[in-house]
């Protein structure tokens, strides 16, 4: 298999320009009245449309196909839903006298999403590590997460969700499961055609996610959340995701291997299980968190550049290390193809 590889230093993501340059456009020019009406029936649609390439993207063939190596999935899983809840539920506790509540949501929110795909497959790839394992492992994180994220955020949020109502229920349904369904019942069909049209799909992929924070940020404006925004809360912030990620990071690496595992499935667990996809999260936030959702994906958003600035440092570094008794390590073999990548893993 051919790896994919990054450059050399990673700059500021040209994607993540992107989106702050939305943000920057929302609060410009944020969406009012019957603008702003139009503007949330149209994110409403780009989310379901999400959801639907999501599920037509993804062979939930294949990915079953790997559980052979369940012992691997499950740690990803547990680190992804378990351990990570658990950091953020910790870290929120001491965030009261550092961030506002909307930003402590955001941060609780960013360890509730699934895993990425994409870019957790380059590092393990760029690291000599069980890409196969990896691409299994963000596809299972994927497809808990369409159920998973909502009922944590329901349970561990409360009320700043929705909780459990009939209406968040409802709007979890039709907005994010049953297209995900649908996208998988017509696979057959329009998976050829998905795969012909992969690039310019992906441009319909960030386009919407674009659409959505506009929507999103734009209501936060009006509302005047921005105001609970200052220079001192933001680095606070970005201090507590540092510590997330280096605490993931680590238990990942050492965790597996009190584990058993070899050292390429360890890569595999590593960049699999520390990071967060912001394509799966931020249409997930604007559905749970409606007019809050801007403040509650800013953390999503500053995670999702530490995350890539660090492991593709990280990656290089597993790659070049020189100590022989690591190639004598044991890798376990997955039978799940690796050709196919499902959704977007940004």
């Amino acid at each position: 298999m051919r790896r994919p590889h990054l450059p050399a230093w990673l700059p500021l993501d040209p994607y993540v320009l992107a989106l702050l340059g939305t943000v920057g456009l929302a609060a410009l020019i944020p969406a009012r009245g019957a603008a702003a009406t139009a503007a949330g029936a149209a994110a409403t649609a780009a989310v379901a449309l999400l959801f639907f390439l999501y599920g037509a993207r993804l062979s939930a063939r294949e990915a079953l196909d790997g559980l052979r190596h369940w012992r691997l999935h499950l740690t990803v899983l547990a680190c992804t839903f378990l351990l990570f809840p658990v950091l953020g539920l910790a870290l929120s506790a001491l965030a009261p006298g550092l961030l506002s509540p909307a930003l402590q949501s955001g941060l609780l929110f960013l360890c509730l999403v699934p895993s990425t795909v994409q870019s957790s497959i380059a590092f393990t790839s760029i690291a000599r590590g069980n890409v196969p394992a990896a691409i299994c492992a963000g596809s299972f994180s994927s497809l808990a997460g369409i159920v998973l994220t909502p009922l944590l955020a329901a349970v561990l949020l409360g009320g700043r969700t929705g909780g459990f109502s009939l209406d968040s229920l409802l709007k979890i349904t039709l907005q994010l499961l049953l297209p995900f369904l649908l996208g998988q019942a017509l696979r057959r069909w329009v998976g050829g055609f998905l795969t012909r049209h992969k690039k310019t799909l992906g441009y319909v992929d960030r386009g919407s996610i674009l659409l959505v924070v506009y929507a999103a940020f734009s209501a936060g404006m009006v509302v005047g959340i921005w105001q609970q925004v200052s220079p001192l809360r933001l680095g606070a912030l970005m201090l507590l995701e540092a510590v997330l990620l280096t605490v993931m990071l680590l238990v990942t690496w050492y965790g597996a291997a009190r584990l058993g595992f070899g050292r390429e499935d360890r890569i595999a667990i590593q960049f699999a299980g520390s990071k967060k996809s912001l394509a799966a999260g931020l249409p997930m936030a604007s559905v749970l968190f409606g007019a809050q959702a801007g403040l509650a994906v800013l953390p999503l958003m500053l995670f999702h550049q530490m995350q890539l600035m660090v492991c593709a440092v990280l990656a290089r570094r597993r790659a070049q290390d020189p100590r022989p008794e690591l190639a004598a390590d044991h890798v376990a073999e997955v039978s799940c193809p690796s050709q196919q990548v499902a959704p977007q893993g940004r």
